[in-house]
């Protein structure tokens, strides 16, 4: 854990919530075993998970590059859930629309990591706390009564009808809540989330997961600059920041 700046002007964090506070992984394999089985789809639940997360990113790229129009994230998790199906053989159409939709929900019932109650809970006594997410709003609001995160305010992508990392999903946030950059600390386990808040001027933590995408995680493993904390879970932030 690093020793943090000054955070004396620090009035609000935003959280990366996918990876970060939850567990996305683990959470689609269960949803996803189920489902498998029952259809006779031969994948191991976690490789489908990783399979449909890995659509994640170039989905969204088509609306940050204005190729489409602006498209929750909701709606994009649900099409690339087709295409995973496609990938196996399977017609989505041979599997009724009602089935799919309750499994695309399984990105709204994502346990949190085992320190990230405590650990918001501890940072919320000093700090208001709010997602800064690519997540539609009602997919945060969703997760956050699923997984009792306590938000203060939900915040993200959705404010500003694009996606990280641009910088209009940060500002957008931050004008939504009342505060100013030099106010803000972003928090994620993603370097690239947070090279992008940085230069606007937020400051950064740093929150290794090195088990977000499995056992054999070769991303986001070590700090790509020099955040103002680093730490390897919410507890390290909440004791970096002197939250009790």
């Amino acid at each position: 854990m690093s020793d943090p700046a000054d955070f004396s002007q620090l009035q609000l964090l935003g959280f990366d919530v996918f990876g970060t506070v939850v567990d996305w992984r683990s959470g689609v394999a269960r949803a996803a075993a189920p489902f498998l089985a029952r259809h006779g789809i031969d994948a191991e639940p976690h490789v489908f998970a990783d399979a449909w997360r890995a659509r994640y990113q170039p989905a969204m790229e088509t609306v940050r590059s204005g190729a489409r129009p602006w498209t929750r994230l909701d709606v994009l998790n649900r099409e690339n859930l087709e295409d995973v199906l496609a990938r196996y053989g399977v017609e989505p159409d041979a599997i009724p629309a009602a089935e799919l939709d309750e499994l695309n929900r399984a990105w709204e019932r994502l346990d949190p990591w085992p320190e990230a109650l405590e650990g918001l809970a501890r940072l919320k006594r000093r700090f208001a706390i709010a997602p800064v997410s690519n997540g539609s709003i009602g997919g945060m609001l969703r997760l956050a009564r699923f997984g009792g995160l306590p938000w203060d305010v939900l915040l993200g992508a959705e404010m500003a009808r694009d996606y990280k990392p641009k910088p209009e999903v940060y500002l957008a946030s931050i004008a939504a809540a009342g505060y100013a950059p030099a106010e803000v600390a972003m928090v994620a386990a993603h370097n690239q989330d947070l090279a992008a808040a940085r230069a606007l001027g937020l400051k950064t933590i740093f929150v290794r997961r090195p088990h977000e995408h499995g056992p054999r995680q070769t991303t986001d493993l070590h700090v790509e600059q020099d955040w103002d904390v680093v730490a390897d879970s919410l507890l390290e932030v909440a004791d970096a920041l002197g939250c009790p």
